[in-house]
């Protein structure tokens, strides 16, 4: 367990300290100006517009309140609001005093927000734009790369760079070395040159060589950028006059054992090293059409669900480190989940749907994502239907309890028509062809049952589960493969886990994940980078690092 002081990744704008929202018609400015004295941590200043953890759950709360609570905006312009400088990137002291784990969790995080600009541009019609009106520098630059644009001030300073690996030791960690060549289409002998300068590339070269999309004198900046925003705003078709939904506070309970929302429970049992997720199915008469969701707000079920897991998960992500198995279960009516999947599917072009859709898309992406062993537990009163049946879907095994002399009170699990692309990974797969490799005969089979409620015997023939004990099996069985599981090594389990959870086809997201976290993950262990005379280590004292020359 964890002793340093708990993350809450709560916030909301009265509580900002690093950035500010201005609104104006289709188009938000979220303005970057980052308090050095307001770290997460003590031990360092968030100087020149670097940031830290905390600065990225500030991040991830204005980008969701946009979404929700401002369908009129359509672009985003991303801005700084000091002079000279847009941002330097990651604290290079926050991340010299920073614990292995912390770092790679920090990364992570970073990456998922980045992920989830893409994601809203991609499905929800929300534009990003990055206006860099001064030096932008790491990952600052990978900030402004998740971006729709980018448009660079040309004041002959003001310059775009990724100077990690020539002046840390490191790699960008938010995914710069992959969107530089796989989005921006930057020649890669050109990207060879830009990854390993420090002073950064300005200007026209800097538009010539696709690292912006365009520059614009101080003078005709503001007018460019608000140009570029408004033709990046009628590419969009969300509602110019709905009524935004506020995101109020989650109501939760954190014990010292347990953290408990209204749809959502984990329980920890420190001593297995296991922590067990309930998801509750909505209950009581539920909104089945667009005025009645609208007045439910942010407590209709599958937006406070989605808000509800998202932040269990990444409580439990950095604050437990130790608790390295995720047992999931649910509890509830299986038709309860049906019928709120008929209204999602129902009214999924209306804006409201789509973002709550979305929200639930890029938090079952969280758990994909999570170093953690998932173990899904289908038990008597479960739930695992429709949306709730991605949550067994996402986990590396999942056991089916059979009752072979009380059948009509076995589990039964429903796939519903959400589980065959409405929540795709970011391999773009949905979890049924990721499961099945996109194999027709299988997927096909799995559709003729949809809707049907399976037993074990029924859901393991068809492939949808990895065992199905019988009641005088269950205990033992699901005991002793969480036993081995918690048994092995951590590091061996993370990378083992997320080489199988992303079988199906690469692309620039599972690049992102896969291989930059792999080689962050051993880069910040080896001594070139935090060693006494590493690179993170001696940055800003006036000392040259000290490299073991050895290529391995």
């Amino acid at each position: 367990m964890s002793q340093a002081p708990r993350v809450d990744y709560q916030t909301d704008p009265s509580r900002y300290k690093h950035w500010q929202l201005k609104f104006e018609g289709p188009v938000a400015t979220l303005g970057a100006d980052f308090d050095e004295n307001a770290g997460l941590r003590p031990g360092y200043k968030l100087k020149l517009n670097s940031y830290d953890l905390g600065v990225d759950i500030e991040l991830n709360d204005a980008i969701n309140r946009i979404r929700f609570e401002h369908p009129e905006v359509r672009t985003v312009v991303v801005t700084s609001l000091k002079d000279k400088v847009f941002c330097s990137g990651a604290n290079i002291f926050m991340l010299g005093v920073s614990s292995h784990a912390w770092k790679v969790n920090f990364c992570k995080f970073t990456n998922e927000t980045r992920n989830g600009l893409e994601d809203s541009s991609r499905y929800s019609g929300l534009k990003f734009l990055a206006a860099v009106n001064g030096s932008c520098a790491g990952g600052g630059y990978e900030l402004a790369l998740a971006c729709d644009e980018i448009v660079l001030v040309d004041d002959r300073s003001s310059a775009v760079s990724l100077p990690e690996v020539p002046l840390l030791g490191v790699l960008p960690g938010t995914g710069g070395l992959t969107r530089v060549t796989d989005k921006r289409h930057v020649r890669h002998d050109l990207a060879d040159i830009f990854c390993t300068t420090t002073e950064g590339v300005r200007g026209q070269k800097a538009k010539d060589w696709r690292l912006v999309d365009d520059i614009a004198k101080p003078g005709q900046f503001a007018a460019k950028v608000q140009e570029r925003a408004l033709q990046l705003a009628a590419r969009s078709d969300r509602p110019a006059d709905a009524k935004g939904v506020g995101l109020t506070p989650l109501q939760r309970r954190i014990e010292a054992d347990a953290l408990h929302y209204g749809h959502v429970s984990v329980q920890i049992d420190r001593s297995k090293r296991t922590a067990t997720f309930t998801v509750k199915a909505p209950s009581g008469v539920q909104p089945a059409d667009i005025a009645a969701i609208e007045t439910a707000g942010a407590a209709w079920y599958p937006l406070q669900l989605a808000r509800e897991l998202e932040d269990a998960i990444l409580s439990m992500r950095t604050n437990e480190l130790d608790i390295g198995a995720w047992l999931i279960k649910t509890e509830g009516d299986p038709a309860a989940v049906l019928a709120m999947d008929a209204t999602l599917l129902a009214h999924q072009g209306h804006w409201l749907v789509r973002e709550t859709l979305g929200l639930l898309r890029r938090t079952f992406s969280r758990l994909d994502v999570s170093s953690r062993s998932l173990f899904a537990l289908i038990e008597p009163g479960s739930c695992f239907a429709g949306t709730l049946l991605e949550l067994a879907l996402a986990c590396d095994r999942s056991y089916q309890l059979v009752l072979p002399d009380e059948a009509d009170k076995a589990p039964k699990i429903v796939v519903g028509e959400l589980n065959f692309g409405s929540y795709p990974m970011v391999t773009g797969q949905s979890r049924l062809q990721r499961r099945f490799y996109d194999e027709q005969p299988a997927l096909e089979a799995v559709r003729a049952k949809a809707g049907q409620p399976l037993d074990g015997e029924a859901a393991l023939a068809l492939g949808l589960v990895t065992s199905a004990p019988d009641d005088i099996d269950w205990a033992d069985e699901t005991r002793i493969a969480i036993e081995e599981r918690v048994a092995m090594s951590p590091d061996a389990l993370t990378g083992m886990e997320a080489n199988l959870r992303f079988n199906g086809p690469e692309n620039m997201f599972t690049r992102v994940f896969g291989r930059l976290t792999a080689w962050q993950n051993w880069i910040f262990q080896r001594p070139n980078a935090v060693g006494d005379k590493g690179a993170l280590k001696v940055y800003g004292k006036g000392e040259k690092a000290a490299f073991d020359w050895n290529r391995v």
